[in-house]
């Protein structure tokens, strides 16, 4: 059985909207939603991880939160994933698009109208429904 590779977003929010950022076309899944974040590299622990990805996508430091919600996941052409999702706060900087095709504050509520990674898409009904405020 394959090690999963643990990926790690980000929810952050502020002033009761959710940052939400579109994939490039050029990447894996073009133009899908997804929150903040990325892959946790050999010898790094979550949080460290979401931490630099962070900084690399957007420019901003975060304090990383408690972690909201965790799920397994295989895409087709990939590799096994464990997906953990967190809480975070910026504490220094405002988001700059670095890498995205777009990225949003987006209402809770409006989550679910967003074209989201399959991986991500129980975690927005869930916040869609303020299951997870």
């Amino acid at each position: 059985m394959e090690t999963p590779l643990t990926v790690v977003a980000a929810v952050i929010e502020r002033d009761g909207r959710i940052l939400i950022c579109r994939r490039s076309s050029h990447d894996s899944h073009p133009l899908k939603w997804e929150f903040p974040g990325g892959k946790v590299r050999p010898g790094e622990d979550p949080a460290s991880a979401l931490r630099r990805e962070l900084v690399e996508e957007l420019g901003v430091h975060a304090d990383i939160g408690d972690e909201i919600a965790r799920c397994e996941w295989r895409y087709e052409e990939g590799p096994p994933l464990l997906l953990i999702f967190y809480r975070a706060r910026i504490v220094a900087g405002e988001p700059v698009n670095r890498v995205f095709a777009e990225i949003r504050w987006e209402l809770p509520e409006r989550l679910p109208d967003h074209d989201f990674l399959e991986a991500d898409r129980e975690l927005v009904r869930q916040l869609a429904r303020g299951e997870r405020n």
